[in-house]
């Protein structure tokens, strides 16, 4: 076999390992704004964000279909309201208490459970998982 169908057959066989190898991981990925809305956001909102959770029944407060922001707001989606209403910065009624809508003291109570043997920036992580879920909610919104 000659230099150039060596290197020919190499390049052939790196490329569909890249192609295998980057395949298996998109499959493994993990969408962490999803996780986070099911985790703190869907017992109210529904996991399709239709307001439809098994606690809408419960509470007297209707609760607001995620799926429409963007039109209710001229088709611009309302990214830093959202993030606001997340992080417990922007007062929201129907939410009750301050305690309740407040997810980045609670990412920051469990990053420093988690991180507690590393030096890292805690506000950081708080932005990261509020900003995660803010982005899922965003794809989250229905086609016109």
């Amino acid at each position: 076999m000659n230099t150039k169908n060596i290197s020919t057959s190499l390049l052939a066989i790196t490329m569909g390992l890249t192609w295998t190898t980057a395949h298996a991981q998109d499959e493994k990925k993990v969408d962490v704004g999803k996780s986070e809305y099911i985790n703190s956001c869907a017992a109210c909102h529904g996991a399709e964000g239709k307001g439809d959770g098994p606690l809408a029944g419960i509470i007297e407060t209707r609760i607001p279909d995620l799926t429409t922001l963007a039109q209710r707001n001229d088709n611009v989606f309302p990214m830093a309201r959202v993030y606001e209403i997340i992080d417990g910065t922007a007062e929201v009624q129907a939410h009750g208490s301050r305690e309740m809508p407040v997810w980045g003291q609670r990412y920051g109570i469990e990053a420093a459970e988690d991180y507690y043997d590393f030096e890292y920036d805690s506000e950081s992580v708080i932005r990261a998982r509020i900003l995660a879920v803010a982005e899922y909610i965003y794809r989250l919104q229905a086609e016109e």
